[in-house]
Formats: C-alpha cells, structure tokens, sequence
C-alpha cells in the first residue's frame, strides 16, 4: 500500500438551524464494515499519539472536535494532513505508518476500524515497519 490510497472522504452533511447533523455508513461512506470504535481525547498540548502501522487494519479518523495533525508515512513517501472538519474523514490503508499531533485544546478524535484490536496486527517498531514495507 502506498499513501495514494490513503484519502480525505467528505461525509454527508446535513444543515439544519438548529446545528448540523453528520452520519458514517459502512462501505457506503467508507469502504469497509466498522468493527471497532474509539476516540482520543484530553490529549495534552504537546503531545502525540499512533506512532505505529497496521498490517491488515483499515481506518476513518475524524477530527470531531477541535484540531490535530496525522502525519502518514509509506515507507518511502511522508504527508501531514490536517483534520479539523468533523464532515470530513481521513481513510488510512493498510501498512501506512501513522503519528497525530499538535492537538488543539479541547480536540477529540474519532476512529472507526476495520477489525477487533489485534496486537499481531501491530508495527510499533518503526525499522521493522520499513523493512516489510519494502517487500
């Protein structure tokens, strides 16, 4: 995988005077059934989280509220993408090394994923993440 799989996806969004209203279907809005939800937050200023790759695990992350940073990293190429939209998601693919930082104050993360939490699943060590990512 390589990060031009990895993209932005607008998600609908419904207007309304009383505030806005966004929803998420699997392989309608993205492209995989959602078995895992979690979201990051109080995330100190400063601070960082990911710092690993996944081998078979597929990704949404929303900014929902607030603002960070996810910098993505095939093994070859680098790209920062800013989230700071909660109608707009971040799909990340399979074998991309990911780090989030520079959280706003107040910022809360959304992840949906592909799979249950599986360690197996895991790159933490970035130098074993490069060398299979060059196979």
């Amino acid at each position: 995988m390589s990060l031009k799989n990895c993209r932005l996806i607008e998600l609908p969004k419904i207007q309304d005077h009383r505030g806005n209203l966004t929803f998420i279907e699997e392989n309608r809005h993205i492209p995989f059934d959602i078995s895992r939800t979690y979201y990051l937050y109080d995330v100190p200023g400063g601070g960082n989280r990911g710092g690993h790759a996944h081998k078979a695990l597929e990704q949404l992350i929303i900014a929902v509220a607030g603002s960070f940073d996810v910098q993505l990293d095939d093994g070859s190429k680098r790209r920062t993408i800013t989230l700071n939209r909660p109608y707009q998601g971040l799909y990340i693919c399979p074998m991309i090394w990911r780090e989030l930082d520079n959280f706003s104050s107040g910022s809360v993360c959304l992840v949906l994923a592909s799979n249950l939490y599986d360690e197996d699943d895991y790159y933490r060590d970035y130098d074993k993440f490069l060398t299979d990512s060059q196979k």
